[in-house]
């Protein structure tokens, strides 16, 4: 249900569970903490997440909430190795955003998205907390009150809302969506992995 693959120094993750909206399993969550680790060891120089179907992910399985997964230190853990990721991180979403599948994408450093998507994050009608660092980082994209208008208000935004907002950087046809984004690596692709940490080292501390 996690696909990875590998060119050139690139490292694509694909959510594939696309017959239920690329909806997060535990052992889904922790097979792509592995696939980062792993692209991270290998050195890539970039990472592109992105999912089949026509959903990104629509957040954790409600199949296993009662067991505890929407609670699970798992989806912090996810973005935490995002965030950390030394290399180009990009979230190229094929269509929309929902729940816990925020962190990953707000922990890249761009964000690609087809026009259809919509993006929610329903914490506070379902009981919920949002994952830890989830709030601030999107918080340093849209700003205070458009975080509470997603986070507290339940504001379901279009693509085109995110893209004004700052949620998302670029709109791309569905069909152009994972070029557009491979052409966005072709710098980091011909350069050194310690070149690539250091300009990153030095917009994060900007």
């Amino acid at each position: 249900m996690i696909r990875s693959a590998q060119a050139g120094g690139v490292w694509t993750v694909t959510l594939d569970r696309p017959d239920k909206a690329n909806a997060l399993t535990s052992d889904m969550l922790e097979a792509l903490c592995d696939a980062v680790d792993r692209a991270m060891a290998a050195q890539a120089r970039a990472l592109i997440l992105t999912g089949a179907g026509q959903v990104f992910s629509a957040g954790a399985d409600l199949a296993e909430a009662p067991a505890g997964l929407a609670t699970s230190p798992l989806w912090e853990q996810l973005s935490a190795r995002v965030a950390a990721a030394p290399c180009l991180t990009i979230a190229a979403l094929n269509g929309t955003l929902a729940g816990g599948a925020f962190g990953m994408a707000l922990a890249c450093d761009l964000r690609l998205s087809v026009p259809e998507a919509r993006f929610f994050y329903p914490v506070m009608r379902l009981g919920f907390l949002p994952q830890p660092s989830d709030p601030a980082r999107m918080a340093a994209l849209v700003g205070p009150a458009r975080a509470k208008m997603i986070l507290m208000a339940g504001a379901k935004i279009t693509a085109a809302e995110a893209r004004e907002w700052g949620l998302v950087d670029r709109l791309c046809a569905r069909e152009t969506l994972l070029s557009e984004a491979l052409a966005l690596t072709e710098a980091a692709q011909g350069a050194s992995p310690a070149h690539i940490a250091a300009i990153k080292g030095l917009v994060g501390r900007a």
